[in-house]
């Protein structure tokens, strides 16, 4: 959650070095390999296949009516390392619409992108490999570039992130593993219209996955499992159609952790839909940390101060101290005054044209108005359910809770104090000072220090899933973003074993 991203300096970009013949009989199979399947491509009675599998062919259209792949639409692939030596060679030579096809092998760069509508894609999400050596800071970054689709590769070792757009309209990371990283995994920043899914993060300080400063965000977060980070998910100042969806946050210090805080521009956090995900065991003292995680550490779905969020059916246990924990955020000195309710609306673009208003030393970010329903949750140490306020009246937050499955909230009987509606908020009776959460006591308290992110533990790296069809599948730039997700068909998840 720290990170400036428009004081990021240039990157370095090395080339990849490739000893002593390494690759040169796995270039002839490859080269080999990927003229067969482009052959098989234009020739087959099948409609050509996307990036998630091959679909069927439309309604009322026979199969050799279908469009088919030819040698000219197959000239737009430039394959590495085949044809180019690295892939930020591939990368400068493409032109929008390209497809970067990248071979296995590991390749020592730090790639910058600057062209709109590319697709970069690895042949094998597990063999082909970024690694930063602990030298380089990003993967791949996308300054700028729109509609640039990052596919089934794994960057580690990188000072910064593993794969990070910023700046952009339409982005999409897909089928992607970032291990050991100095920053995030896969950042968004400053970004609209995209998808990241299909993800494995681990071993990051900050977030294995984030989406900051942007309302409406218009993206999908799915399929991710982000494990033995500072926080599995981080999301400072975004939402507006931004759902994070049937993933995994286990075993960071904190799960999903969505936050306002005028660090970053468009605050305050809100308009996140949490729906569908399990989130277990985020207790993890052994991680690399920032400052947040460590004091929102022993949480499974944590909002410091954001609002008009909404979390349902999520599957939440195993956690030190809040299941779900509705709480402020205290902004140490802060760049801007906190917005008012009527300020809610107003768009990113719109309020990076207003000038700041100078707070003082230290303001309170309240978290507001957020809808909780359906969830279940146990063992969840404190409490399953958590509302707390320094500024204001906790009975004044607006928060409502319904249907939930758990055992104890903090103040005691949360859904007759809060209840839901149908329109929203309803008439809540009963005592909020009966179990009351002293949050002061939480900022005060102690946590284990971060670990160094280069020598963290980690679990070994595992076979992650690769994209369909990577080999065959035709250039997808992000400009179908995000993917649809019917909300209402989602239920909560069941319990893994073990």
């Amino acid at each position: 959650m720290t990170v400036n991203a428009m004081t990021i300096n240039a990157m370095t970009i090395n080339a990849m070095t490739i000893n002593g013949g390494e690759h040169q009989m796995t270039r002839k199979i490859l080269a080999a390999a990927t003229a067969v399947a482009f052959l098989l491509a234009a020739c087959s009675d099948d409609e050509e296949g996307g990036s998630s599998g091959t679909e069927s062919t439309a309604a009322g259209t026979s199969a050799t009516d279908a469009p088919e792949t030819t040698a000219a639409e197959a000239e737009n692939v430039r394959q590495v390392p085949d044809e180019y030596d690295t892939i930020q060679a591939a990368v400068d030579a493409s032109a929008p619409g390209d497809l970067v096809l990248v071979g296995p092998g590991t390749y020592n760069e730090a790639v910058q992108v600057a062209t709109d509508d590319l697709t970069i894609r690895g042949l094998d999400r597990n063999e082909v490999i970024l690694d930063g050596n602990f030298e380089l800071d990003n993967g791949i970054r996308v300054l700028g570039a729109n509609h640039v689709a990052v596919e089934n590769m794994t960057a580690m070792n990188y000072t910064k992130n593993g794969f990070f757009w910023t700046g952009v309209d339409g982005y999409r990371g897909s089928y992607l593993t970032a291990y050991r990283t100095g920053d995030y995994g896969v950042y968004a920043f400053d970004s609209i219209n995209g998808q990241i899914d299909h993800i494995y993060a681990a071993g990051s300080p900050d977030a294995g996955v984030y989406i900051g400063e942007c309302y409406p965000c218009n993206a999908v977060v799915s399929d991710v499992v982000s494990e033995y980070n500072g926080l599995g998910y981080s999301g400072t100042n975004s939402g507006g159609n931004l759902l994070i969806v049937n993933s995994t946050w286990r075993y960071n210090r904190a799960g999903i952790v969505p936050n306002s805080g005028s660090y970053e521009l468009c605050y305050p956090e809100r308009e996140t839909t949490i729906v569908g995900n399990i989130v277990h065991g985020n207790n993890n003292g052994e991680t690399p940390a920032i400052d947040v995680a460590l004091l929102a550490m022993g949480n499974g779905i944590v909002v410091p101060g954001g609002v008009l969020n909404t979390i349902e059916r999520n599957l939440v246990y195993d956690h030190d101290k809040g299941g779900i924990s509705l709480v402020p955020f205290p902004e140490e000195d802060p760049n801007d005054a906190i917005p008012g309710e009527d300020e809610w609306t107003v768009s990113c673009e719109e309020a990076k044209q207003q000038m700041p208003v100078d707070p003082g030393d230290l303001v309170i970010w309240e978290s507001m108005r957020n809808r909780v329903v359906g969830n279940v949750l146990e063992d969840n140490r404190h409490a399953d359910l958590l509302v707390a306020a320094v500024t204001v009246d906790a009975s004044t937050l607006g928060h409502c809770f319904a249907d939930n499955t758990f055992t104890t909230s903090a103040p005691n009987n949360i859904e007759t104090l809060a209840p839901c509606t149908a329109d929203g908020v309803g008439v809540g009776s009963g005592d909020w000072a009966d179990g009351k959460y002293d949050i002061l006591s939480w900022l005060g308290e102690e946590h284990p220090p971060s670990v160094d992110w280069k020598t963290a533990t980690l679990p070994e790296l595992q076979p992650q899933e690769n994209m369909p069809d990577a080999a065959t599948a035709p250039a997808r730039p992000a400009n179908d973003v995000p993917m649809q997700v019917d909300l209402a068909s989602i239920v909560v998840p069941t319990k893994p074993a073990g």
